[in-house]
């Protein structure tokens, strides 16, 4: 493995173990709890493809006339990427975008889509993405708004390698074994409830860990070079990233205690 590679892994090993162990985990006890972490990461789920369209903008041609833009490695690994992650099968082996799917999921185990739906399709019907997260149109958590402007921060910069680094640490060489912590008391608490997640799920461990990491780690060799700079950059990132996960799961849990709290009072 590159030696940057490594060292960026280091960096962020703590911040990584956090994760790994963050007691929201233990919370998912409840079809309710659960529910409550869907409709928030459904948000993560979807600013993830603007991380990998912003990275398949930047490495390859997407407008007529075609031009052979960068390097011809770079651009197979990210669109095999997009192939996969844009237009995967579903769980009936339908073409599906792993965003799809999650809704597929949520809709299965009863939780609520309205608000990430009402989202997309204020974006369809021509509203930027900024406008809508400057004014929290849709009022999303103040965790998961905090989350998703990280992510566009990150891409609005506009350098390639900075996107890559969140992309690959926080993302695809992250989502394995995090989704593990989750896939592990998935059947025992909820039997036969949540085929769709579950599948969502090992598909997505398959995937990142088995082909989409390796790919992207490639990418990041490719696109920081003998750059130090680009390097260091690609570092900060990396811990940006984590460090608003982290956030995420903070406000998840804190969520998810609430509700028991008032249940209990109810």
């Amino acid at each position: 493995m590159n030696p940057k590679i490594t060292e960026i892994k280091e960096h962020i090993l703590p911040l990584r173990q956090l994760l790994l162990e963050h007691p929201v985990y233990q919370q998912l006890r409840h079809l309710d709890d659960l529910n409550i972490l869907m409709e928030q990461h459904v948000f993560a789920v979807w600013d993830f493809m603007a991380l990998l369209k912003s990275l398949q903008f930047g490495l390859t041609s997407t407008n007529a006339p075609w031009m052979p833009i960068g390097n011809p490695k770079t651009r197979r690994l990210i669109n095999e990427i997009v192939l996969e992650e844009e237009s995967d099968m579903d769980i009936e082996g339908n073409p599906s975008s792993h965003y799809e799917m999650y809704l597929q999921s949520m809709q299965q185990s009863g939780a609520n889509t309205q608000q990430v739906e009402r989202f997309i399709a204020r974006l369809l019907s021509g509203y930027s993405h900024k406008e809508l997260l400057k004014f929290n149109v849709e009022q999303l958590k103040d965790y998961t708004l905090e989350f998703v402007n990280t992510t566009f921060e990150i891409i609005h910069r506009g350098k390639l390698h900075e996107i890559a680094a969140a992309f690959t640490f926080g993302r695809e060489d992250l989502i394995p074994d995090m989704f593990r912590s989750i896939v592990s008391d998935l059947d025992k608490n909820f039997p036969g409830k949540l085929d769709t997640f579950r599948y969502y799920l090992d598909r997505h461990i398959e995937l990142d860990e088995e082909v989409h990491t390796p790919l992207a780690l490639q990418m990041i060799e490719e696109l920081c070079g003998e750059d130090e700079q680009k390097w260091l950059e690609a570092k900060q990132v990396a811990r940006e990233c984590l460090k608003a996960r982290i956030k995420l799961w903070d406000g998840i849990e804190h969520s998810i205690k609430e509700r028991k709290i008032e249940e209990a009072i109810l």
